[in-house]
């Protein structure tokens, strides 16, 4: 009997390494549900991912790809997600949490309320929320399993940034709640792991040199020990890697794919 594809839950993935990891799937015959708010938030100061950028992921791959627009901070949205997968492709076996913001710009104790607080709601509490909905049906794939949750984090977690002390934080939250998952998963068969990308060309990155009104994102390279940024892809790769079969004795633990920004 032929192996059914494998099927992935993909959060952030209008755009940059959301939308890559997406492709980089897809492009090894995954089935994905590529999951977006596809709207701008209040708070955020830069334009997030469109329903038109959503669409143009997805549409190369026909019905291998299914969109479906939900915010991470909305349980019950990424439960109807990981339904969509169970429903269309009968089952989830990855689960990649890339749905991010940036904010800041302020001393840690100049640093307001509402910029927390969407910090700590997206990228924090989005991973938790995808957790919550993925897991049980990672779980429901019969033994021997081999499932995956990868969460994107970020060489913040593992270095300081300037100003920036509330993104530091909630990254440095995502590389704790990975090493709590993975105890809590010992046994059955799933991994829980973290990918760290350095200065990656994505809009958010835009957006940090704004923040540091830098001239543009290219002034981020020479922290990198390669002298160049990232290519989105080039972290979707990594993701890739913890997403496949081989990477099942990788639990707990960060992949640093951030061309020697914390070396």
């Amino acid at each position: 009997m032929d192996q059914q594809p494998r099927v992935a839950v993909v959060t952030g993935a209008a755009r940059g390494i959301g939308a890559a990891v997406v492709r980089r799937l897809a492009d090894g015959g995954w089935r994905v549900v590529a999951v977006d708010a596809c709207a701008d938030d209040p708070v955020v100061a830069y334009p997030l991912g469109t329903r038109a950028q959503l669409a143009g992921v997805c549409e190369a791959y026909g019905e291998a790809v299914v969109a479906v627009v939900a915010d991470v901070r909305d349980l019950a949205g990424l439960r109807r997600a990981v339904a969509v997968a169970e429903d269309t492709f009968g089952g989830v076996d990855a689960a990649v949490a890339a749905a991010a913001v940036i904010a800041g710009g302020s001393d840690a104790w100049d640093t307001d309320e509402q910029t927390w607080r969407v910090l700590l709601e997206v990228d924090v509490l989005g991973v938790v929320n995808l957790v919550r909905a993925a897991v049980p049906a990672l779980l429901r794939r019969p033994e021997p399993r081999a499932g995956r949750f990868v969460a994107i984090a970020s060489a913040a977690a593992h270095h300081g940034l300037w100003r920036l002390s509330a993104y530091t934080a909630a990254k440095h939250a995502v590389v704790g709640l990975i090493s709590g998952l993975a105890v809590d998963l010992r046994g059955t068969g799933l991994t829980a792991t973290a990918v760290s990308p350095g200065s990656t060309r994505t809009p958010m990155l835009d957006a940090t040199a704004s923040i540091y009104a830098l001239g543009g994102a290219e002034d981020f390279a020479g922290h990198q020990l390669t002298g160049k940024l990232l290519d989105p892809d080039q972290v979707a790769a990594a993701v890739g890697w913890l997403c496949s079969a081989e990477s099942g004795a990788v639990t707990g633990s960060v992949l640093h794919a951030d061309g020697g920004f914390t070396g």
